[in-house]
């Protein structure tokens, strides 16, 4: 088993995403948004961060993989394609951990083919240290240093993703 040091506890993360739900709630105002959840890490924020929006959203999801064990390989395939038309109506991509930039660049360029009114990032965490593209990144629940991070969603190997905190596991 490996040990896990929490990295953010369960109440600084909800009350940053309560904090990002106050905000996408002003951007939004009047406008037909659509969550984008990125399967399966996005899960637990997305919940959490639609339940802080205080107007109507549709959610949707994608499953798109880029990882093998704890490394990115670069190659971007999607598995599970949004169900319902996000044509003309404003998206906002809900990601876990933005790492190296590739997969949300991929599902952003992907998506706008789809021709949506707007198309917007929001994610728990981001790591701008390992970034390889650039990518504009419009509500960041933290930016944190270059560790391997479980918890809230995230997953090692499929474990951990239950854990009501972000932790992280020692190299």
């Amino acid at each position: 088993m490996e040990e896990i040091n929490i990295l953010i506890n369960k109440s600084k993360l909800e009350k940053r995403i309560e904090e990002m739900g106050k905000q996408i709630t002003k951007d939004y105002e009047g406008k037909d948004l659509v969550l984008v959840g990125i399967l399966k890490g996005s899960v637990m924020f997305m919940t959490e961060l639609a339940k802080n929006i205080k107007r109507s959203v549709a959610l949707d999801f994608m499953d798109v993989s880029s990882y093998e064990g704890t490394e990115s390989t670069g190659k971007i395939r999607i598995n599970k394609d949004v169900r319902d038309s996000i044509e003309g109506k404003d998206v906002i991509i809900v990601e876990d951990i933005i790492d190296t930039g590739r997969t949300l660049t991929y599902v952003k360029e992907y998506l706008a083919q789809k021709n949506p009114k707007s198309i917007k990032i929001a994610t728990m965490l981001s790591k701008p240290s390992r970034r390889v593209l650039e990518l504009n990144v419009d509500y960041i629940g933290f930016a944190i240093e270059d560790k391997f991070v479980v918890g809230y969603g995230l997953d090692y190997n499929e474990k951990y993703r239950n854990l009501p905190y972000i932790g992280y596991i020692e190299g």
